[in-house]
């Protein structure tokens, strides 16, 4: 570039220059901030989305520490473990009309069954000498094991009836009915058979008897004096007139059974021998509508209350 014409450049650039500054002499002071104006409305919040599926369920926690084991309990006595090996073998309870016949025919199963006396004494009857009864006492269960069930151990253990014969009162409380059944039938000694003599029904029932009612009344009467024990005479009077009476008279008197010469009644009957008096309240007497304290629901203690009341009759 020449000398002319670097000199027009610098007086362009001088010219550009002098209006900015006189432009920027001109611009005055910014004015002061308008106020806002004013918000706008807010839209409508919208619908809710659908919920989400559930999540699948967590496995199952670690399972916690065992706890200390505690301590035995009581060992059971002997009573205690025999009750329930008894109960086991009895199984289903036979009606109390059942187990009552079963104490007649225990009683006496040729007047309850109201059959012949069979010709010859009972087979086993041979095997003892002590007791001289013949005939239809040689075979009465009662006659060898007792009224209370326990033969030689029990009240026939002396006197004119003692035989020497064992009991029934162990085997009832352990065995089964079935097993009960099939003594009847001989099966522990063939001259015990009475299944050509007692139908299937009155086996059965004798069992049921044997398996579900036999009683020890040792806590009951007193041996040596054949007294009651913890009876209540009182309770036991109202309990006979409410039952008894109807067919014994108030004071026990109305029925003989003995004859007119040795009379008995009920109060001779409950002094004399306490235990045949239990059974047959409990069961009735074989052949004859007595009422069955089993059937009426009468518990032992209130048969024992009977006999104490019973006792304070007159016996001629």
């Amino acid at each position: 570039m020449g000398k002319r014409g670097k000199l027009f450049l610098l007086s362009a650039l001088g010219g550009l220059l002098a209006l900015g500054l006189a432009a920027a002499a001109c611009t005055g002071p910014q004015g002061p901030t308008g106020q806002a104006g004013p918000a706008g409305q807010a839209g409508s919040v919208g619908p809710a989305g659908a919920a989400g599926l559930q999540g699948q369920v967590g496995p199952a926690g670690a399972q916690g520490p065992q706890g200390q084991q505690g301590p035995a309990g009581p060992k059971p006595s002997t009573q205690e473990i025999k009750s329930l090996i008894s109960e086991a073998l009895q199984g289903t309870p036979a009606p109390a009309a059942s187990v009552a016949r079963g104490g007649r025919l225990y009683d006496n199963w040729i007047k309850e069954t109201k059959a012949a006396t069979p010709a010859a004494d009972q087979a086993l009857w041979a095997l003892q000498t002590t007791n001289t009864r013949k005939g239809t006492d040689t075979w009465r269960c009662k006659e060898c094991h007792g009224w209370d069930y326990k033969g030689k151990g029990g009240a026939y253990s002396k006197g004119s009836h003692y035989t020497g014969f064992v009991g029934v009162y162990d085997a009832g409380v352990s065995k089964s009915k079935e097993q009960l059944v099939q003594i009847l039938k001989g099966s522990t000694d063939y001259r015990h058979d009475f299944s050509k003599l007692l139908d299937g029904q009155s086996q059965t029932d004798l069992a049921a008897f044997l398996s579900q009612s036999l009683v020890n009344v040792n806590p009951y009467i007193d041996y040596a004096t054949k007294k009651p024990i913890g009876g209540n005479a009182a309770r036991g009077s109202q309990l006979f007139s409410s039952v008894c009476a109807a067919c014994h008279g108030s004071d026990g008197k109305q029925l003989n059974f003995g004859s007119a010469e040795e009379p008995e009644y009920v109060g001779t009957l409950a002094l004399d021998n306490p235990w045949e008096f239990i059974h047959k309240v409990r069961s009735g007497q074989p052949g004859t509508a007595m009422p069955s304290g089993l059937v009426t629901g009468w518990s032992l203690q209130d048969v024992v209350d009977v006999l104490t009341h019973a006792q304070t009759l007159p016996t001629k």
